[in-house]
């Protein structure tokens, strides 16, 4: 059921992944396309803040921030998995594969890849990290204000 509180998480998490991403691209190899990381990374933070922190709502500022924080892994997951399968379906519509095995286990090989380039700057786990506390009392706050 929508609710106030729910529509305030799904846009709090999508700004939080928009800032995240900023701060990801300049990691990224040179030459590398990022037309629609920021976009889609937001979609699907506005996603997780809907249906993660969204319904966990009202049980405390202490749960909030938990739950923020149990988002921002959430959003950072489901963002890896997405564009390590899109490099997956990429590099294997060029016939870098010899099986789909092959493929799945280097689609693996580049979430931990990616997940890595991320922890070399501390920036964007800090904006997951921050963002999803505040995300978590904002939601809160919301939820106790508009109910």
């Amino acid at each position: 059921m929508p609710t106030f509180a729910k529509l305030v998480s799904g846009i709090a998490f999508a700004l939080v992944a928009m800032f995240a991403s900023s701060v990801f691209i300049p990691l990224l190899p040179e030459g590398t396309q990022v037309g629609m990381l920021i976009p889609l990374n937001s979609f699907i933070g506005f996603l997780c803040g809907w249906l993660v922190l969204g319904r966990m709502v009202g049980k405390g500022y202490y749960s909030a921030a938990g739950t923020g924080v149990r988002t921002s892994c959430t959003l950072l997951f489901f963002a890896l998995l997405l564009w390590s399968c899109y490099e997956m379906i990429v590099l294997s519509t060029r016939l870098r594969y010899d099986g789909p095995m092959q493929a799945l286990t280097d689609m693996m090989a580049m979430i931990v890849e990616y997940g890595l380039l991320m922890g070399t700057d501390m920036q964007g786990p800090i904006i997951l990290l921050v963002g999803g506390i505040l995300s978590g009392f904002l939601a809160e706050w919301s939820a106790e204000r508009f109910a």
